[in-house]
Formats: structure tokens, sequence, C-alpha cells
């Protein structure tokens, strides 16, 4: 089993939480998921290859409000022609016109429902933590409390699979620097911890470091952690929310990893969500 994991608003620029999203993807559904979410690219934008990929696949960027405002323009476009209108808006950039813009905006927004449809035919899981940007932060160079929980609900799905089952963790590429400092926390976490010793049993605690742009697996945890930051709520969050991004968020919520802790006697103790809200990283 494969952990894609990315994160979003942890720059504190924009986005009202810090989410660190991960989406969990069997390895013999893998390649069948990258092969879909290609197809949908072309279905959607016509030659990827050559435009889309060129362009950096990011969920601020496809999702930003602005995309929004302009597919809900008041332009009409058959539905025949909008493939080949938002192919043109890619080929010509900054030159594009209102249709070409138009077209290419509803086809971005119909394109990610559908990447979030293909993830979900092809079983992928959704486990993530969702972080107050208020939330106090620990002293020192532990772990934090929100990688603690997107690790042990990745653990307990593993548990519910053959004792064979391992379980891998891809990151979005980071700073060298920076992805130094992660590497170290998590092997003091997964070597230094008896929590981490046990939980390493399961999940290898050297993590992959990827481009996300090359990489559908961490593409869908971009979407996954820009989504979740601005369309889910619990009925406790008073933080501002995008109306337009419910539907998106809603649809993850339907994914997301549901498994228990188990108690002393093997019965379930606790109900884990894969979604987890956080107000203290401490």
């Amino acid at each position: 089993m494969l952990l894609f994991i990315d994160e979003s608003g942890h720059d504190h620029h924009d986005m009202p939480c810090e989410v660190l999203a991960g989406v969990v993807v069997a390895e013999d559904n893998l390649w069948n998921l990258v092969k879909a979410v290609r197809s949908a690219e072309k279905d959607f934008f016509g030659d990827y290859l050559r435009n889309l990929r060129q362009t950096e696949m990011k969920a601020k960027k496809l999702l930003k409000r602005k995309r929004f405002k302009s597919a809900d323009r008041p332009v009409v476009i058959a539905a025949d022609e909008l493939t080949p209108l938002a192919n043109a808006a890619l080929s010509n950039g900054a030159t594009a016109g209102q249709r070409e813009l138009v077209a290419y905006s509803r086809q971005v927004l119909a394109f990610v429902h559908e990447v979030v449809n293909i993830a979900a035919r092809h079983s992928v899981q959704v486990i993530a933590s969702v972080v107050d940007i208020r939330a106090p932060r620990p002293q020192g160079d532990t772990l934090r409390k929100d990688y603690v929980y997107l690790f042990e609900r990745y653990f307990y799905l593993l548990q519910m699979l053959p004792a064979r089952e391992r379980g891998l963790i891809v990151f979005d590429e980071l700073e060298k620097s920076e992805s130094h400092v992660l590497i170290q926390q998590m092997a003091r976490y997964f070597l230094g911890t008896e929590t981490g010793r046990d939980r390493s049993s399961r999940v290898v605690p050297e993590p992959f470091f990827v481009h996300s742009d090359l990489t559908t697996g961490v593409f869908l945890a971009d979407l996954a952690a820009y989504i979740l930051g601005w369309g889910w709520r619990l009925g406790s969050m008073s933080q501002p929310a995008r109306p337009e991004l419910k539907p998106y968020a809603d649809k993850l919520h339907d994914m997301q990893y549901q498994g228990g802790l188990p108690g002393a006697d093997g019965n379930i103790a606790m109900r884990l969500h894969g979604i987890r809200y956080i107000d203290d990283l401490r």
C-alpha cells in the first residue's frame, strides 16, 4: 500500500487551515488509476502530453476563486466545443479569448470532479490532519501531532490487511534541508518511541520524495489538501470556508478511512475517522 502525502496552507498566506493530506492507493490499483487520470486529462483538455503537463497541476491554481467566476460567465458553449476550446486556451496562453478561457475553466472544474470520482472507483482512501492555523506548536524537534495522527490511521488501515502488506510513504518533494529534518523526526518517532516501533512493523519509516507535477498520487494528495482546507468543516470549526468547494470536500469525506482502535478485549474501543481536526499540535 502506498501513502502519497502533500500539504497545503502551511505558509499561512491564504488558507484558513493547515492540511496534511494523504491518499492511500493499493499497489495493484496504482497503474490503472494513473492511466484513468491521464485518459481524463486527454478527454477534457485534448493533447495533454504537450499542453496540460507543461502547466503545473496544483490545486490552488486549478480551483482558485477566479476559476469558478470564469466558469459561471454567461457564455454559451456547446458540449462538443469544450475540449477543443480548452486545448486552445492552453496552447494560446495569454492571447486566449474569452470563450477559450471560459471553456477551460469549465473543463478544469469538471476534470477535478472526474479525478475524485476516478480515485473513488479505484478504492483510494483519504486520511488527513486539518489544523487550526492558530494551534499551539510543540517545543523541540519532535514529530508534529498532525504527522503522528496521519501515520496512526495509516497503521490501523494496514492492520486490516494481510500481515504481509507493508506501507510505503511518498512525499511531495521539499527543500533538501526540510526533507532532512522530516526524515530525522520520522526516524526518532519510528525508532525511538514504543508506539513508533510498533507501527514500523507495518509502515516503512523511510519516505520517498518525488516531484508532484510528475506523480499522479501526489497530485491527488495536493487536491485533497487544498479542498479539505477550504471545503471540509465540522460544526465546531469557525474558520471561513468556500461553499463552491463543498461538493468536492463531501466526496473526499465519503472516501475517508473508517476504522477503529482495538481495545484489550479485541473489540473496537474507539472509532477512527480518516480526517481529523486538530486545534493543538502539542
